[in-house]
């Protein structure tokens, strides 16, 4: 065997056996220093989003929780007829934030960032930053407001001054994890350092 064929092999072999961790979540979501820890690449994205757009990182890493459990590549379930026939995806909702297709487009415009992927850790967190940014500036939500950020965030700015989330109970539960968990890390990002 040619030594350009084995090394080939040895690079395949290689790159198929490292490839996951880039998506995979880390090991213990309870405990945003473990995480930061774990994955310090994902307090770098979250402070400068903080920087910019004034999203603290207890906010973003609750939101993100609940939208993918941290998982890169996270997409919506599949959806079937008779329960058998696949019919495409629930939503286009895809990575660190489940942005939608149309309102990722919108950031990459405003933004001037046509390369952004949302599987990107640092672009997922600046899209978060960005529209709940711009929650604050149009609807007044402040930007510590776990709770109606996520809602706004979820039902959309429209959705959320239409109140669309009181008719979905389940929806004001989640809020209400998704705030609990924002206070949770809060308190834990501000014993990291001891």
């Amino acid at each position: 065997m040619s030594r350009l064929l084995r090394a080939s092999i040895l690079l395949l072999l290689l790159a198929s056996c490292g490839g996951g961790s880039r998506f995979s979540a880390p090991r213990n979501l309870d405990d945003a220093c473990a995480i930061m820890r774990e994955r310090p690449e994902y307090y770098r994205a979250m402070k400068t989003t903080e920087r910019r757009w004034g999203i603290p990182v207890h906010v973003q890493m609750a939101t993100i929780h609940q939208e993918s459990k941290f998982i890169g590549n996270a997409r919506t379930p599949h959806r079937f007829v008779l329960g058998i026939i696949p019919m495409g995806r629930q939503s286009t909702a895809y990575g660190y934030s489940q942005a939608l297709d149309g309102t990722w487009e919108e950031y990459q415009n405003e933004t001037r960032n046509r390369s952004a992927r949302r599987d990107r850790i640092e672009d997922a967190t600046d899209f978060m930053g960005w529209y709940m940014d711009g929650t604050a500036q149009r609807l007044g939500v402040s930007k510590g407001d776990a709770r109606s950020q996520y809602l706004a965030y979820h039902e959309g700015r429209t959705g959320f001054i239409n109140r669309s989330y009181e008719g979905k109970s389940w929806l004001v539960d989640v809020a209400d994890r998704v705030q609990s968990r924002s206070d949770r890390y809060a308190g834990q990002l501000s014993t990291c350092g001891r």
